[in-house]
């Protein structure tokens, strides 16, 4: 990993736009980032370089949703996402890295799709509330994406829709439960080796862009819809999944 002005011209807006999502506007896109790093650096560096930023953001939207979250929803999801984590350690300890750009292509392409027909309604939005062996069945499989890609919004989206919140009660749910699971990731990031002295000082430079990032989606939360915002996201995901998915494979 090379800290230069070709790095820093792809870390500073992947890092503000995932900022933007954790504040609100556009919400479950944070992970977006991800893929995007994922073009100049290994699978590996792009998570571990993502986490300790995405840990920032979380300590920065909570005091922003402070007590606005639904506890009993949130726990649950938290639970069910330790399995999750466990199985996403165990993988990144035997697979290839191009196994992870595969998997990061296929849940980029994969968010692109669940938004585009949950918007044209063919995925009914759920008639009744989900209940506790739902959010732990969607929170093993959050735990697992946010592992692998830090994509665990719309696995837990799914739970989190069933539960029928006011928008502001679901993006503060959800702040807390992904400032849960981003501490249960950091000890096994550790453990397979996926952080390094290079993005712990990433980290350090891309701090304030974290911060502003996190500051700018709350404000845009309140002001103005993220139609457009989630537009060109989906564009940029499809693209960067296809190439990550096209560089795996050959």
């Amino acid at each position: 990993m090379h800290l230069d002005l070709y790095f820093f011209a792809f870390a500073i807006p992947a890092v503000i736009f995932a900022g933007m999502s954790k504040g609100g506007f556009g919400a479950a896109a944070a992970f977006a980032a991800t893929p995007f790093l994922a073009l100049i650096l290994t699978p590996g560096q792009a998570i571990g370089l993502m986490l300790p930023l995405l840990m920032i953001m979380d300590v920065t939207a909570i005091k922003l949703y402070w007590r606005k979250w639904d506890w009993a929803i949130a726990r649950t999801l938290i639970i069910g996402a330790v399995p999750g984590i466990v199985l996403g350690g165990v993988l990144y300890g035997i697979a290839d890295p191009d196994v992870f750009r595969f998997l990061i292509g296929v849940v980029a392409i994969g968010f692109v799709i669940y938004q585009a027909a949950k918007s044209k309604n063919w995925i009914a939005p759920p008639k009744s509330k989900m209940g506790a062996r739902g959010g732990l069945f969607w929170g093993s499989v959050t735990g697992f994406t946010s592992f692998i890609s830090h994509a665990g919004g719309p696995p837990a989206a799914v739970y989190l829709l069933s539960q029928k919140l006011d928008k502001t009660t679901y993006q503060a749910t959800s702040v807390l439960v992904f400032w849960a699971v981003n501490v249960l990731k950091f000890i096994p990031y550790f453990a397979v080796g996926i952080f390094s002295k290079d993005t712990f000082t990433a980290d350090l430079y891309l701090i304030p862009a974290a911060i502003l990032g996190v500051c700018v989606g709350a404000y845009l939360h309140k002001k103005m819809s993220d139609r457009l915002f989630f537009g060109m996201t989906y564009v940029f995901l499809v693209l960067t999944g296809c190439k990550l998915i096209f560089d795996a494979l050959t």
